[in-house]
C-alpha cells in the first residue's frame, strides 16, 4: 500500500526541499504546475499542484512503476493506478474525494484529485487523548454511511476504509479517499490479487479472500467508529496471524469498558455493523446512515432544554403543520431534531448538497443568492426542500437574523414514516412551491 496515500490533503511540517529522498520534485507533470511534494510512500509520491486551466489546487498522485527491479511492486502499483484511472468521474459525492483527471508521461502514471486545504485523517482522533465528541462521531460516521452507499449504488467496493482514509476538513465536513484497490463491478483492472486492505479494518470474509459484498465495507466502518468512539483498535494481537484469526473469531471489547459515556444505543450499531456473518449486518449503508440519524437525535434530545410535550406544542401552532394530525407531528419530531442559531449565523449553504430540510420555529432568517439578499422567512416557513431531490444542490443561502431555532429534518428518516405524513409533506412542499412561482419577480425567497 502507499503509506502516504492518506496525505495527500495533509501539510507538511517541513518545506519540500528539507525532505530526504533522491528524486528531483519535478516542475510540471502534464499540464499541472508542481508547488511541493506532500506525501511519499512505497508505490509513489503525492504532490500539491496547481490546474491553470480551472485556476484551482490539485493534488497530484505519482505511481512508482519502475519500482527499481522489484517487479511485484511494480505490477501492484500500476494495477493501483489503472484501478483509479478508470474510475475518474465515476464518483460524484460531497463526501468522496473527486478524481478529476489520469494518464501517463515519460513513464510517470499519475492521478489528479482535488486539494482540500488544511483537511486532516481521522486518524487523528484515533487517541484516546483526542477523542470527538459522541455526536461528532455519529455525524461524521452518517456521511460516510451515505458515501458508500452511493459507491456501492454504482457497484463500487472500496475495500480499504480505514480513518487514515476519510479526510476531516476544516469545516467539519468528510472526503472519503484512496479507492487504489476498490473493486469495480464488470471491471477486471480492478482486481488486484495479494492486496486486501488494511488488516486491522478487514472484514472476516475479507481476511478469508472470500468473495466481498458491499457489506464489508460497512464491517470496515464499524471498525472505524469502534477506534473512534473508545480510541483503540477492536482488535489488536502481537502478530498478524493472531490479528487475523481474532478478526474472524473474537468478539471486541465492550465499548462501554472502554469509554463510559457511550449510549448503548451507539454501541448496538457498531456491533450490527461488525458482526461476523455478512447477512447479520446493516442491508445497506442507506440502513446504517438511518440508524445513525436515529441515534444521533436521540444524542441531541438529551442534550435539550425543552420536553417533548413543549415542543410538540411550538409546532402544532406553526402554520407549516396546520394539517398534520398529532400522530403526525410526532412522527416528523421522531425524524428531526432542533437546532438553535446565533444572529448572523449561516444555516445552508449555496451550492451544497445535504439530505436536511428545515422549518422555523422562531426567529427569522435571510434568503441569500450569489451574496446577495433577496428575501425573509419566519416562524412557520421552510427551506432546503431540495434536499428531498438526490443531487440537489442548495440553491440559496439561508442566515439567521436574529436567534433562531428550527426543525431540522431527515430526508433519509422522513422516507420511512407513514405515507399520510408523508403526503402532508407533499402537500406543504407543493403549496410552497406555488406561491414561490407566483412571487418569483418580485422577491424570489427560499431555496
Amino acid at each position: 500500500m502507499l503509506a502516504g496515500h492518506s496525505l495527500p490533503l495533509r501539510p507538511m511540517a517541513a518545506p519540500a526541499h528539507k525532505t530526504t529522498h533522491t528524486l528531483k520534485t519535478p516542475e510540471r507533470i502534464g499540464k499541472y504546475l508542481i508547488i511541493n511534494e506532500v506525501g511519499r510512500g512505497s508505490t509513489g509520491t503525492v504532490y500539491l499542484s496547481h490546474d491553470p486551466y480551472y485556476g484551482r489546487d490539485v493534488a497530484i498522485k505519482v505511481y512508482t512503476i519502475d519500482a527499481g527491479g522489484d517487479n511485484e511492486r511494480a505490477r501492484i502499483a500500476r494495477k493501483m493506478f489503472l484501478s483509479e484511472a478508470h474510475m475518474v468521474g465515476m464518483l460524484q459525492h460531497p463526501n468522496i474525494l473527486p478524481i478529476y483527471d489520469a494518464g501517463e508521461e515519460n513513464g510517470h502514471c499519475y492521478v489528479v484529485t482535488e486539494h482540500v486545504h488544511g483537511a486532516r485523517t481521522l486518524a487523528t482522533y484515533c487517541r484516546p487523548d483526542n477523542l470527538l465528541q459522541l455526536d461528532d462521531v455519529v455525524e461524521l460516521m452518517f456521511k460516510c454511511a451515505k458515501a458508500l452507499h452511493y459507491a456501492h449504488s454504482r457497484g463500487v467496493i472500496h475495500r480499504d476504509i480505514k480513518p487514515s482514509n476519510i479526510m476531516l476538513t476544516t469545516d467539519s465536513d468528510v472526503r472519503i479517499i484512496d479507492f487504489g484497490i476498490a473493486l469495480v463491478a464488470g471491471s477486471e483492472i480492478s482486481r488486484i490479487e495479494g492486496i486486501a486492505g488494511s488488516p486491522s479494518y478487514m472484514s472476516p470474509e475479507q481476511v478469508q479472500s472470500l468473495e466481498l459484498t458491499h457489506q464489508s465495507d460497512l464491517y470496515s466502518l464499524g471498525a472505524v467508529m469502534y477506534e473512534l468512539l473508545t480510541g483503540v483498535r477492536p482488535f489488536r494481537a502481537g502478530n498478524l496471524a493472531k490479528l487475523l484469526h481474532q478478526i474472524v473469531y473474537a468478539t471486541p471489547a465492550p465499548i462501554h469498558t472502554l469509554r463510559q459515556d457511550v449510549p448503548e444505543e451507539i454501541e448496538n450499531v457498531v456491533g450490527v455493523a461488525m458482526q461476523k456473518e455478512p447477512a447479520r449486518r446493516y442491508r445497506s449503508g442507506l440502513d446504517l446512515a438511518a440508524e445513525l440519524t436515529r441515534v444521533h437525535q436521540k444524542l441531541r434530545q438529551a442534550y435539550s432544554r425543552m420536553d417533548q410535550q413543549e415542543q410538540f406544542g411550538l409546532l402544532r401552532r406553526l402554520k407549516f403543520f396546520h394539517d398534520f394530525s398529532h400522530a403526525e407531528i410526532h412522527e416528523v419530531m421522531r425524524a428531526s431534531h432542533w437546532q438553535d442559531y446565533s444572529s448572523g449565523e449561516e444555516i445552508v449553504k449555496e451550492g451544497e448538497m445535504d439530505d436536511r430540510f428545515y422549518i422555523i420555529v422562531s426567529g427569522h432568517c435571510a434568503v441569500e443568492r450569489h451574496g446577495q439578499a433577496t428575501g425573509m422567512l419566519s416562524a412557520g416557513e421552510c427551506f432546503g426542500e431540495t434536499s428531498y431531490v438526490p443531487g440537489a444542490k442548495r440553491t440559496a443561502t439561508i442566515r439567521a437574523v436574529d436567534a433562531v431555532t428550527a426543525l431540522k429534518v431527515s430526508a433519509t428518516l422522513l422516507e420511512q414514516v407513514s405515507a399520510s405524513c408523508q403526503l402532508r409533506f407533499n402537500q406543504v412542499f407543493l403549496r410552497a412551491l406555488i406561491s414561490r412561482l407566483q412571487s418569483s419577480e418580485r422577491h424570489p425567497r427560499r431555496d
